[in-house]
C-alpha cells in the first residue's frame, strides 16, 4: 500500500459513499452528477492511495467461464483460498474501489466505463470469490454486469452473469454458509463491523436482487414459468427478509397473478391477489429502508395508480375464472348444458379434497400474523369454477367492485385507452353473468347495461386516432344488440299471439344490431369506401362473422310488406353468398368460421328456392 494513513483511506472511502448516497434531485439542476463525480474524485484517490494491482495471471473472465456445459454450476477451486495475506487484501480493497468506481459509472449513464471497472473488479477477486471476504461483492458485481448487459439486449449474456451469481450464492451457502463480509466492511476499523446479523441481512439481499433480475431476464426471453418461479421465490424472500416497498411488492404480486390467470391456477392467483391486497394497506406504515427513494405519502398519484392496476388483476381473476366456468359448461349453441353442469358438480369435491392443501402450500406467502390477513381476504373469494347463477353473482359483484375502484384513476380524460378497457371488462362481465342467468327478460336487461355503458363511447371517440378500439366496441355493441333480439325472440315464440309492441321492439333490436356491424364493416374499407379484396388476419374472424351475422339478422326481420321481404331476403343471400365465395378464393379463411361457413353453405343452397317461391306467390297476388 502506498505511504498514507490508513484512516485517512478509510475517511475517503467513507466520504465517496455518502456523496454517492445523495439523490440527483438534490443536486444543482444544470449539475444532476455533481455529487456522482465528486464521489469518482475521492474513489480515485483512495485508488491511488491503495498503489497498484498486484500481478495475476488470470486472464479477463468471460461471464460464462463459471458455467459449466451441461449443468450450469460454478467451477469452483477446489479449495477455497482466503483473502488474508498483505497482497491478496490490497487486491480485494481494489476491487471494492473498482466496483464502486463501476456502479458510479453507470449511475452517470457511462456503460462501457462501468462495465470495464466492474470486469477489473472480477478479475482481481477471481481466486478468493469463495471466501468469506469476498463472495458478496463479486456475487454484486457480477448481478451489476447482468443489469448492464440486459439494458444493452444482450440477454444471453446477462444470463450468464446472473446465474453465475445464483450459483456461486448456493455453493457459498452449501460449503461455508456463515454470513460473508460486506463489501463496505474492508475500509471500517474492526470496531465498526457489523454484526453477523446484519452481514446475513445484507447478503440476502444481495441474493434476492440476483433473483430479481433473474426473473426480469426470464421473463425477456419468453421463459415464463421460470420467470414466475423466479419472481414468485423473490416476493417471498422480500417479505421473510422484511426487505420491500410495499407498493412496489404489491404491483409485482398482482402482476404474478396475472402469469397464473393465463395458466387457469386460479388458487395461486387468488393467493397473490390477496396478499397484494394485504401488503398494500401496509402503505406509509412500514419505515422507509435504502431501496425506498422517497416516502410512499409524497406519492398519493403513484399510490392512486397503484391501487388501479391491482383492481383490474382483480377484474381479470373474476372475469377469466367466470369465462373458463362458462367455456366448461356451454353447449354447440353457447347455452348451459345441464349435463355438463352436473359432470362438473360431482368433480368439485374431488378438485377440494385433492388440491386445496397441496397447492395452497406450495405458494403461500408469509407467516404468522401476515399469513392469517392474507388468509383472511383469500376466504372471502372463490377459486373454484361458479356452476350456477348465485356462485356467478358472488364473482360479478366482487369483479364490478373493482371495476368502479379501478374507474377512479383511470378515468377517460388522460387515460383514455385505460379507462375503455376496464368498461369493456365491465361489459364482459355482465355477459358471463348473463350465461347463468335462466330468466329471459333479467338476460336481456344485462345486455342492456352493456349497451348503456359502451355506446357512450363511441361518442366521445375520434375514430381515426382509435380506429381498433372503435371497432372493437362496434362489434361488442352490435353483437349485444343481437343477442337481445335473439331473447326477444324466444320469448315472443313462447306466446300464443305476440302483439305489436313485442314485434316493434324486435325490428328495433334488429335494426341496432344492423347499424353497428354495418359500422365495424364501413371501418374495413379503403379511403375510397371499397371493402378489401383480401381481409386482413386481426379482422377475418369478426368480419365474416359480423356478415353472417348480418345476413341473419336480414332474415330475422318481421314485416307485413312482400316487397320488403323479398329485399331482406335477397340481401341475406347476398351476405351468405360473401362468406361462400371469399372462403373458397382464400381457404385459410375457412377455418376460422367453420360453423358458420356451413351454415352460409346451406342458406346458399336453401334460400334462392324460398325467394323465388315468394315471387311467385307475389305475382299470383
Amino acid at each position: 500500500m502506498a505511504n498514507a494513513p490508513w484512516a485517512e483511506v478509510c475517511e475517503k472511502f467513507e466520504a465517496a459513499l455518502a456523496l454517492s448516497r445523495v439523490e440527483l434531485h438534490k443536486n444543482p439542476e444544470k449539475e444532476p452528477y455533481k455529487s456522482k463525480y465528486s464521489a469518482r474524485a475521492l474513489l480515485e484517490e483512495v485508488k491511488a492511495l491503495l498503489g497498484p494491482a498486484p500481478e495475476d495471471e488470470d486472464e479477463r473472465p468471460e461471464a460464462d467461464d463459471d458455467l459449466g456445459a451441461e449443468d450450469h454450476t460454478l467451477a469452483l477451486p477446489t479449495e477455497v483460498v482466503e483473502a488474508e495475506v498483505p497482497i491478496a487484501q490490497r487486491a480485494v480493497r481494489l476491487a471494492v474501489i473498482e466496483f464502486n468506481l463501476g456502479v458510479n459509472h453507470i449511475d452517470t449513464e457511462e456503460l462501457s466505463a462501468g462495465e470495464e471497472h466492474l470486469v477489473k473488479c472480477l478479475k482481481l477477486l477471481r481466486r478468493y470469490r469463495l471466501s468469506h471476504d469476498c463472495v458478496s461483492l463479486y456475487i454484486q458485481a457480477q448481478n451489476n454486469l447482468g443489469i448492464l448487459w440486459s439494458e444493452r439486449e444482450e440477454i444471453e449474456t446477462a444470463q450468464a452473469y446472473l446465474e453465475s451469481s445464483e450459483a456461486l450464492y448456493n455453493r457459498y451457502m452449501k460449503e461455508i454458509g456463515s454470513p460473508p463480509l460486506d463489501p463496505t466492511e474492508h475500509f471500517l476499523p474492526e470496531e465498526e463491523k457489523l454484526t453477523e446479523q446484519e452481514r446475513s441481512k445484507r447478503f440476502e439481499k444481495v441474493y434476492t436482487h440476483n433473483l430479481y433480475y433473474l426473473a426480469q431476464v426470464y421473463q425477456h426471453m419468453e421463459m415464463f414459468e421460470k420467470a414466475a418461479h423466479y419472481c414468485h421465490s423473490t416476493l417471498k424472500r422480500q417479505l421473510e427478509h422484511s426487505a420491500y416497498h410495499p407498493l412496489e411488492w404489491a404491483i409485482n404480486a398482482a402482476t404474478l397473478s396475472q402469469f397464473y390467470i393465463n395458466k387457469l391456477c386460479f388458487m395461486e392467483a387468488r393467493h397473490c391477489l390477496s396478499a397484494a391486497n394485504v401488503i398494500f394497506g401496509q402503505t406509509g406504515k412500514v419505515s422507509a429502508t435504502e431501496d425506498t427513494p422517497e416516502a410512499e405519502g409524497d406519492v398519493p398519484e403513484l399510490y392512486h395508480q397503484r391501487k388501479g392496476e391491482i383492481a383490474r388483476c382483480w377484474i381479470k381473476y373474476c372475469l377469466t375464472l367466470m369465462q373458463n366456468a362458462q367455456l366448461s359448461m356451454q353447449d354447440n349453441i353457447g347455452e348451459l348444458d345441464l349435463d355438463k353442469q352436473s359432470e362438473l358438480r360431482a368433480l368439485r369435491k374431488k378438485e377440494l379434497d385433492e388440491e386445496e392443501n397441496i397447492r395452497k402450500k406450495a405458494v403461500q406467502f408469509g407467516t404468522g400474523e401476515l399469513c392469517d390477513a392474507i388468509s383472511a381476504v383469500e376466504e372471502k373469494v372463490s377459486y373454484l369454477r361458479p356452476l350456477d347463477f348465485e356462485e356467478a353473482r358472488e364473482l360479478f359483484l366482487l369483479g364490478q367492485h373493482y371495476v368502479f375502484e379501478a374507474k377512479e384513476f383511470f378515468q377517460i380524460d388522460g387515460y383514455v385507452t385505460d379507462h375503455i378497457e376496464v368498461v369493456q371488462d365491465h361489459s364482459a362481465l355482465f355477459k358471463v353473468l348473463a350465461f347463468f342467468e335462466t330468466d329471459m327478460e333479467r338476460r336481456c336487461k344485462m345486455h342492456k347495461r352493456r349497451i348503456a355503458m359502451l355506446e357512450p363511447l363511441i361518442v366521445d371517440l375520434n375514430p381515426q386516432y382509435y380506429l381498433l378500439v372503435n371497432r372493437q366496441i362496434q362489434f361488442e355493441i352490435a353483437h349485444a344488440y343481437y343477442d337481445m333480439m335473439d331473447l326477444k325472440v324466444a320469448i315472443a315464440d313462447k306466446l300464443r299471439d305476440p302483439d305489436s309492441h313485442i314485434i316493434k321492439k324486435i325490428n328495433n333490436l334488429n335494426k341496432s344490431a344492423l347499424k353497428y356491424y354495418q359500422l365495424f364493416l364501413d371501418s374495413l374499407r379503403d379511403p375510397n369506401k371499397v371493402f378489401p379484396e383480401h381481409i386482413g388476419e386481426d379482422v377475418l374472424r369478426p368480419a365474416m362473422l359480423a356478415k353472417f351475422r348480418v345476413a341473419r339478422l336480414y332474415g330475422k326481420i318481421i314485416t307485413a310488406d312482400p316487397k320488403k321481404e323479398l329485399e331482406n331476403l335477397a340481401t341475406s343471400l347476398e351476405h351468405y353468398k360473401f362468406i361462400v365465395d371469399y372462403c373458397e378464393k382464400h381457404p385459410e379463411a375457412a377455418q376460422e368460421i367453420e360453423v358458420e361457413l356451413e351454415l352460409s353453405k346451406e342458406m346458399v343452397s336453401l334460400l334462392p328456392t324460398k325467394i323465388e317461391r315468394f315471387r311467385t306467390k307475389m305475382a299470383l297476388t
